[in-house]
């Protein structure tokens, strides 16, 4: 008996988007690909891409009919290339991998709406070469600052690799121990009012209680 694979193998073709599609749902690949024949092998959980006799992708297969998985890493460079292509793309959503993401083409829209495409995909590039999570970083303290938000701020920030703050600061002032020694003090000097005999020499020398 010959033994069957266990994935599914189909052959298809790289389009302009960095798309390939397979079982009605949509993945994609390297823009490095685009206009290539790949083979892509199904398994019941992940997808693998060959392009000749090499494998350059593998992510998790998905479920049911009509779905997407965007990596804005495949698609960035030809972003970067057409920016007018940003607003019309249909996945433009899966384009913000953090809400810090969006808030951040937000508030450039609104202070350089101009160029604010064309400087929210330099931070996206920026986040594909360097580290999402860096940037990530630059914009939750640049988006809080009085500066308005630009690409050199974010990779100013990250490039320098400066510390981001922690995400809640709690600041404790330091305690001013004397204020106990005062209240110390008052006590031992009014001791007796609270039934306590103190002799000369600072020591107890008896308990009265109230009423015997």
């Amino acid at each position: 008996n010959t033994r069957r694979e266990s994935c599914k193998r189909v052959q298809v073709r790289v389009d302009s988007g960095c798309l390939i599609r397979a079982d009605e749902n949509t993945y994609t690949v390297s823009s490095r690909l685009i206009g290539e024949r790949v083979e892509m092998r199904l398994y019941a959980e992940h997808v693998e891409v060959w392009y000749g006799q090499r494998q350059v992708e593998s992510f998790p297969r998905l479920r049911g009919r009509g779905k997407h998985r965007i990596n804005y890493r495949h698609v960035i460079d030809s972003l970067v290339r057409k920016p007018g292509a940003f607003e019309n793309y249909r996945y433009r959503d899966e384009l913000f991998p953090t809400s810090r993401f969006r808030m951040a083409y937000d508030a450039l829209c609104e202070s350089v709406p101009g160029t604010a495409v064309r400087e929210y995909l330099r931070i996206l590039e920026l986040a594909a070469r360097v580290n999402e999570s860096s940037v990530d970083d630059a914009l939750r303290v640049l988006l809080n600052g009085e500066q308005l938000l630009t690409f050199d701020q974010v990779s100013t920030f990250v490039v320098g690799a400066q510390q981001a703050p922690a995400i809640t600061e709690v600041v404790v002032e330091k305690i001013d121990l004397t204020s106990f020694d005062c209240l110390l003090t008052e006590e031992y000097r009014h001791g007796s009012q609270h039934g306590c005999e103190i002799d000369v020499d600072g020591t107890v020398a008896g308990i009265t209680v109230a009423g015997v």
